[in-house]
């Protein structure tokens, strides 16, 4: 009964690190990288489109972005798109490939994105103790209904303070390999 809940416990902080992740692959590094795009909606036909939908994204180089929309008429509302998406990008149209330069990150960025790293870090610790507190809940609920004996809900503690200790471990070797990529120059 409790492997139960502490199969769902890990599932949902392994949720909480692939959101963490997430989170990360949207954070410009200095570094092209075609995830950088990945959250951007166009206007397309009438309703909103992820991008990725809409055009072939690419690396051109380590500082270039290309984006070929697959029908010509959508260049501009793909271009807008990536103007307005807050990302601080400007592209460049050529034709039907829109470059995206991506310029070099100033100091100041690089400590704002290492804050930024930091308190994304945070929401996914604090989203890994509900998960704890609920499943130690669960645990107490079912000690009170007497399903389980006080001493399967001190193993199934140990076990559940054992697995958030190990997501939050790989959350914090996430965030230092990513403050590592924003801070390198």
């Amino acid at each position: 009964m409790t492997d139960t809940i502490i199969r769902d416990a890990d599932a949902r902080m392994n949720r909480a690190l692939e959101a963490l992740k997430q989170e990360f692959s949207r954070l410009r590094t200095g570094r092209a990288s075609t995830s950088l795009l990945d959250h951007i909606q166009v206007e397309c036909y009438g309703s909103k489109m992820p991008l990725n939908q809409t055009a072939n994204i690419a690396v051109q180089d380590a500082r270039t972005l290309a984006v070929t929309p697959w029908d010509k008429n959508m260049v501009t509302p793909v271009e807008k798109a990536i103007r307005e998406a807050g990302l601080g990008l400007n592209p460049v149209t050529a034709g039907t490939v829109i470059r995206i330069p991506l310029p070099p990150l100033t100091e100041e960025r690089r400590k704002e994105l290492t804050k930024l790293v930091r308190h994304e870090t945070e929401n996914a610790r604090v989203a890994m103790r509900n998960v704890r507190r609920d499943a130690l809940q669960q645990f107490k609920d079912m000690v009170r209904d007497k399903r389980i004996t006080e001493d399967e809900e001190k193993r199934a503690h140990d076990r559940v303070q054992k697995l958030i200790d190990e997501h939050i471990a790989k959350a914090e070797e996430l965030t230092a390999r990513k403050e590592k990529e924003i801070m390198e120059v």
